[in-house]
C-alpha cells in the first residue's frame, strides 16, 4: 500500500480520493508573519503542518515494509529524521514565512527518501504519484464540456465557439478560492447578464472583472477575487506572446511559469526591451523559485496598476506576469554579485512577498537597456545664462528616465539686480521657473506618469513674495506655474523672528553670496552683519518686512493653492552625517531627500519602502524578520548606485562619492490597526518611536556591514559616521544650535543598544552617508495594498482615481471589526457613503471603533506632527509628511506650522485643508459611488482667526495621494 502528501498536507491512502474541490476558510493575506503555508492544486490555501509530513513517510513506509514489531522501531526513528530534514528545508529557504505549493513538499519527501538510501521506499513514492497525476488528468479529460446554449463567443481569428461554461467556473472558482464571504456563483450569474450572442471573447473575461468588482464596497475581499479574474486576463495576453500557450488557469501557473520566465527573457532581449546580460544566469534555477501562489496577494488596484503603468509591454501587450515581473526587477538588481542567482532569489522573494517594495523608476526599469532605478535628483542652479538652462537641460534628461527633480534656485539673483555683462537689471528667478513649468509638461517621464519637478528658495530672497504666488490662479499667467510644485527653504533665524515678532530682511543673492552657504549661527552672524550694512546704505537692493507679516503670506499661499510647501534649512544641515563637504541647499521632490548640492554634484537618493504591517503582530513589532528584511533592502539600494544609468555626469560623481540611499516604509496604518491602536492617541507616537528605532538600528548596522564587505563610501572620514554621531545624537547638536528648549523640544528616548552601533560604524565605517528616508510610497503603497507611507486613513469607504482608472477603496480592518460584532450590512455601507467614508456620526458603531477609524482630517494635526518628530530623530534624511487640517483657518496653520519647526522637524509636504467635497448619496443596488473631488469654491482669507474654510485639495497629480515620488 503507498501513500503521498495530498492537498491538504495529509497521507493519502491509495484508496483515497483525493478532494480538489473544497475550498479553504483560511485566506492567504490573513496568515501570521513568519508562518508557512501549504497551497493546494485548487489553489486554495492551508497551514503548513509538520504532523501531516510525519504521518505521510510513516504510511510510505508500512506500505512497503509492513507494520511488523521489528520494523516498527526502526520506521519510526527513520520517518523522525526524514520528517524534520523536510521541514527543516522550507523553514531555511524561507525564514520569513512564505507559501509552499503540494508538488514541492512532494519533492523534498521523495528526496529524502532517495538520500536516507530507502530506494524501494522512494521508488514505489514515485511510481505512485506518477499514477496519481495520470489519474487526475484523467478525471479532468472526462469532465463533460458546459457550453452555453444560446452564447457564442467570437473569437481573435473571425470564428464563433459556445461559451465555455465550465472554464468560466473554473476561473471564477479559482478566483474566490480561500475568501471568506465571496460568493462564485453570483459573479457568474451576474456576469452572464452582461453578455450576448457574439460577444469578442476578451470581453468575457472583463464582463467577470466589472462584475466582481461592483461587489468591493459590500465585501473588500471582493477586491482579491476582481484581482485573481484580472490574472486570467494577463496570462491570456502574455502567455500566447511567448510561445506557452493559448490559456491558462492560475493552477496551470505552477508549472509554467518556469518555462515563461525562459521565453520572457529571449523575447525581451530579441525586441531590445531587456538587457542582454540577463541571459547570463541559470534560467531554470531561477524559474523553480518562482512562487505562483504569490499571485493570489494582490488587490485589484495593486495588479490593475501594474497592468497598466509597471509591465513590459511590446506593441501594447504585456508580456510580463507578476512573478516574472518581480524576478526580472530582482535579476537586474543582482547580476553584478557573485552569487547573483543565490541573490536574485533572495530579491525576489523579499519583493514578491510583499515584505519590502522598490521605488518606482526600480520597478520600472531594473534590467532593463537604460536602468535608471534611482527616484530623486536634487540640483543647485547658477547664477549664469549658461548655468541655468544647463540645470534646465539637465531637468529634461532626469525627468525623461523617471527621476523626481528638487531645484535649488536661490543663488539665482532677484528682480531688480544689476547685470554688469549687460549693464542691465535681472528679470528674477520667476521667468525662468515657467520654462521649468513647461520642460516638465513636455518631458512626462516616458510616457509612464507625469514629469514632476519642485523649486525651492530661501526665505531672505528678494524674489520671495513673488516666489510664493507662482501656483495662484490669478495675475499674470506668464510668471504662474500651474504644474510643477514650490517649496520654502527655511532658516531658523526667520522662524525666531516669527516667534519673536522681528523684522525680516529681504535680499538679492549676489550681494549676499555666502548666505547660501552658511547655517546655524553662522548664519545668523552673517545675516544681522548684512542687515547692519543695509542700514548703513551700503546696499541699494534690499527690502524689509515685517517676519509675521511673511508668514502670514506664506501660510495663505499655501491654504490657498498648496503651495509652497515649508521646509527647514538649518536642521537638514546641523544634522546632516555630511556636512562636511558640503551644504544641503534643498530637498526633491517629495521633501524626503536632504543630501549636499552643489554647481558640480547633482545629488542622487535610491528609495525603498518597508512594508511595516507584514512585520507587525498583535502584540507589536517582529524584529528578527524586519532585521532580514532590512539588512536585504540596503543590500539591494546599494546595488542600485554601480547598477543605475546616469543621464547626467554630475549625478554619477556624486552618487559614486557619497553612496546615499533612502530606506524608508509604509503601512503604518496598517500597522496600528493589527494592534488595535488609534492613530490619534499616545500608544500610536510611541508606536512610531519604537519602530522607527528599529529600521534605524538595522538600517545603520546593514550599511555598516556592508562597509565591512565592500568597503566605506569615499567620504565617509570626517562625516558625523566617522565621529560616531549618529542620528539620534544629532538631535542634541540641533537643540544646542537653536540656544535650548525655548525653540525647540524633542524626545530623545531610546531603547536599543546605540552604544554598541557607534563603535561598530567607527570600526567598520558605512558604506552609505545617508541610509533613511522615508517616502510618500504612493504607487507602491497601492501595490501591496497598504496605507501608503506614515499616512493616517483618507476615508474608509471612497473611489480613488489615478492614471490607473477609478477603485472601490474599502477599508478592511473596519470591515472585518463590524463584522465581528454584527455590524456590517448593506445599510452600513449606505451610512459610510453618505457620510463621505467617517463612521463618526453613525450611531451604532461602538465609540472605540471610532476613535480607531477616525480618519485623516478626523486626526488632530499634533497627533501627525509628534509622532512624526519621534520618527525624525533616527532619520538622516527626512520624511514626506503631509498635514491634514480640517476648518482650517490662519490661526490652525499657524499653530501647526509653528508646531512642526518647535518639534525639530525637517521638512513638511502638502498641506491637505479639508475641502468642499460631496461623495454622491447614492444606494447600494444602485452600485454608483463617486470619487471624491474638489468643489469650486473660493477659499475664505487665511487671516481668518477661526471657522472652516473650504480649500481646494493639493495635490493635482492624484487625489488623495501624490504619485510623483513613488
Amino acid at each position: 500500500m503507498q501513500t503521498e502528501v495530498d492537498d491538504n498536507n495529509t497521507a493519502v491512502p491509495p484508496t483515497a480520493t483525493t478532494n480538489t474541490s473544497a475550498t479553504s476558510t483560511t485566506e492567504v493575506q490573513a496568515t501570521a508573519p513568519g508562518q508557512l503555508r501549504v497551497i493546494k492544486r485548487n489553489g486554495t490555501v492551508v497551514s503548513y503542518d509538520d504532523s501531516k509530513i510525519t504521518v505521510a513517510i510513516t504510511k510510505a513506509f508500512l506500505a512497503v515494509e509492513g507494520g511488523t514489531a521489528a520494523a516498527s522501531s526502526r520506521i519510526h526513528e527513520t520517518v523522525e529524521k526524514l520528517s524534520q530534514q523536510v521541514s527543516a528545508t522550507f523553514k531555511r529557504r524561507m525564514p520569513s514565512g512564505g507559501t509552499i505549493h503540494i508538488e514541492d513538499i512532494q519533492d523534498q519527501v521523495e528526496l529524502a527518501l532517495m538520500r536516507s538510501g530507502d530506494h524501494k521506499v522512494a521508488r514505489d513514492y514515485v511510481l505512485y504519484r506518477e499514477e496519481r497525476r495520470q489519474q487526475r488528468e484523467e478525471n479532468t479529460a472526462a469532465e463533460p464540456s458546459k457550453a452555453h446554449p444560446t452564447i457564442k463567443v467570437s473569437n481573435p481569428d473571425g470564428s464563433q465557439t459556445p461559451l465555455d461554461l465550465g472554464r468560466m467556473e473554473i476561473i471564477v472558482g479559482e478566483a474566490c478560492a480561500g475568501l471568506k464571504d465571496v460568493d462564485a456563483q453570483h459573479i457568474i450569474d451576474e456576469a452572464l447578464k452582461n453578455l450576448y450572442d457574439g460577444v469578442p471573447a476578451k470581453d468575457v473575461n472583463t464582463s467577470l472583472v466589472i462584475t466582481a468588482r461592483t461587489l468591493v464596497e459590500k465585501e473588500p475581499n471582493y477586491t482579491f477575487a476582481t484581482s485573481r479574474l484580472l490574472l486570467d486576463n494577463l496570462r491570456a495576453e502574455a502567455l500566447p506572446f511567448l510561445g506557452i500557450a493559448n490559456s491558462a488557469t492560475q493552477a496551470d501557473m505552477i508549472a509554467l511559469y518556469p518555462k515563461a520566465l525562459v521565453s520572457y527573457i529571449d523575447k525581451g532581449i530579441e525586441l531590445e526591451l531587456l538587457a542582454p546580460n540577463l541571459r547570463d544566469y541559470d534560467l531554470d534555477k531561477l524559474g523553480q523559485a518562482l512562487d505562483a501562489s504569490r499571485d493570489l496577494q494582490f488587490n485589484y488596484l495593486g495588479l490593475q496598476t501594474l497592468y497598466d503603468r509597471y509591465f513590459i509591454h511590446s506593441n501594447e501587450v504585456r508580456i510580463e506576469l507578476p512573478q516574472i515581473f518581480f524576478m526580472r526587477v530582482a535579476m537586474g538588481l543582482a547580476h553584478r554579485e557573485e552569487n547573483r542567482e543565490e541573490r536574485a532569489i533572495e530579491f525576489y522573494r523579499l519583493l514578491s512577498s510583499f515584505d519590502y517594495m522598490s521605488s518606482t523608476p526600480t520597478l520600472f526599469n531594473a534590467g532593463t537597456l537604460r536602468p535608471q532605478l534611482s527616484s530623486c535628483y536634487l540640483t543647485t542652479v547658477p547664477d549664469d545664462l549658461h548655468g541655468i538652462y544647463g540645470a534646465i537641460q539637465d531637468n529634461a534628461m532626469l525627468s525623461k528616465w523617471a527621476g523626481g527633480l528638487g531645484n535649488d534656485w536661490t543663488p539665482v539673483r532677484a528682480l531688480g539686480a544689476y547685470i554688469k555683462g549687460t549693464n542691465g537689471k535681472s528679470q528674477g528667478v520667476v521667468p525662468f521657473l515657467k520654462v521649468v513649468n513647461d520642460t516638465a509638461v513636455a518631458v512626462n517621464q516616458g510616457g509612464k506618469r507625469k514629469g514632476a519637478v519642485c523649486a525651492y528658495l530661501e526665505t531672505w530672497h528678494m524674489d520671495i513674495e513673488e516666489f510664493v504666488e507662482l501656483r495662484k490662479n490669478t495675475g499674470d499667467d506668464r510668471r504662474r506655474t500651474h504644474d510643477m510644485n514650490t517649496a520654502n527653504w527655511v532658516p531658523d533665524l526667520f522662524m525666531k523672528r516669527v516667534f519673536d515678532d522681528g523684522e525680516w530682511t529681504l535680499f538679492s543673492p549676489n550681494d549676499v553670496p555666502d548666505l547660501h552657504d552658511l547655517y546655524g549661527e553662522a548664519f545668523e552672524k552673517a545675516y544681522t552683519a548684512y542687515e547692519a550694512r543695509c542700514k548703513a546704505g551700503d546696499f541699494p537692493l534690499f527690502k524689509t518686512v515685517r517676519a509675521q507679516e511673511l508668514w502670514r503670506k506664506m501660510l495663505g499661499m499655501l491654504f490657498e493653492t498648496g503651495h509652497p510647501w515649508i521646509t527647514f534649512k538649518d536642521p537638514c544641515n546641523i544634522r546632516s552625517p555630511q556636512q562636511h563637504v558640503g551644504v544641503v541647499h534643498s530637498s526633491n521632490l517629495c521633501t524626503e531627500i536632504t543630501l549636499n548640492t552643489n554647481k558640480d554634484e547633482i545629488a542622487v537618493c535610491n528609495l525603498g519602502s518597508v512594508n511595516l504591517a507584514q512585520h507587525t503582530e498583535e502584540g507589536g513589532l517582529n524584529l528578527e524578520k524586519l532585521e532580514k528584511t532590512v539588512k536585504t533592502a540596503v543590500r539591494m539600494l546599494d546595488n542600485v548606485i554601480d547598477i543605475n544609468y546616469y543621464s547626467v555626469g554630475q549625478a554619477e560623481k556624486s552618487n559614486m562619492l557619497h553612496r546615499p540611499v533612502g530606506l524608508g516604509l509604509m503601512g503604518f496604518q496598517d500597522s496600528l490597526y493589527k494592534q488595535h491602536i488609534a492613530y490619534g492617541s499616545e500608544d500610536a507616537v510611541t508606536f512610531a518611536d519604537r519602530s522607527m528605532e528599529a529600521i534605524s538600528y538595522f538600517a545603520i548596522k546593514s550599511s555598516s556591514e556592508l562597509a565591512e564587505e565592500r568597503g566605506s563610501y569615499t567620504t565617509f572620514d570626517g562625516s558625523l559616521w566617522s565621529q560616531g554621531i549618529l542620528p539620534i545624537d544629532s538631535v542634541q547638536k540641533l537643540i544646542e544650535e537653536r540656544g535650548g528648549e525655548a525653540y525647540i523640544k524633542v524626545d530623545q528616548s531610546q531603547t536599543m543598544d546605540w552604544a554598541g552601533l557607534r563603535a561598530q560604524v567607527q570600526s567598520k565605517g558605512m558604506r552609505n552617508s545617508n541610509v533613511m528616508a522615508i517616502a510618500p510610497t504612493a504607487t507602491i503603497a497601492n501595490i501591496t495594498g497598504v496605507a501608503q507611507s506614515i499616512e493616517p486613513t483618507y476615508q474608509n469607504l471612497y473611489v480613488k482615481s489615478n492614471l490607473s482608472g477609478e477603485f472601490t477603496v474599502v477599508n478592511p480592518h473596519l470591515v472585518n471589526d463590524l463584522k465581528a460584532r454584527g455590524l456590517w450590512d448593506n445599510v452600513m455601507v449606505n451610512d459610510l457613503k453618505y457620510y463621505e467614508g467617517s463612521v463618526q456620526q453613525i450611531d451604532r458603531i461602538p465609540a472605540d471603533l471610532k476613535a480607531m477609524y477616525a480618519t485623516a482630517f478626523e486626526v488632530e494635526p499634533r497627533w501627525i506632527i509628534d509622532a512624526a518628530s519621534r520618527r525624525q530623530k533616527w532619520i538622516d534624511q527626512a520624511q514626506s509628511l503631509n498635514l491634514y487640517i480640517a476648518g482650517a483657518s490662519g490661526k490652525k496653520l499657524d499653530i501647526t506650522y509653528r508646531m512642526a519647526w518647535y518639534s525639530g522637524l525637517k521638512t513638511t509636504y502638502y498641506l491637505r485643508a479639508l475641502a468642499a467635497t460631496g461623495t454622491e448619496k447614492s444606494t447600494i443596488d444602485t452600485n454608483a459611488l463617486n470619487a471624491v473631488s474638489s468643489a469650486a469654491a473660493t477659499p475664505a482669507p487665511v487671516e481668518a482667526a477661526a471657522g472652516p474654510a473650504p480649500v481646494p485639495q493639493a495635490c493635482s497629480l492624484d487625489d488623495p495621494d501624490c504619485e510623483a515620488c513613488q
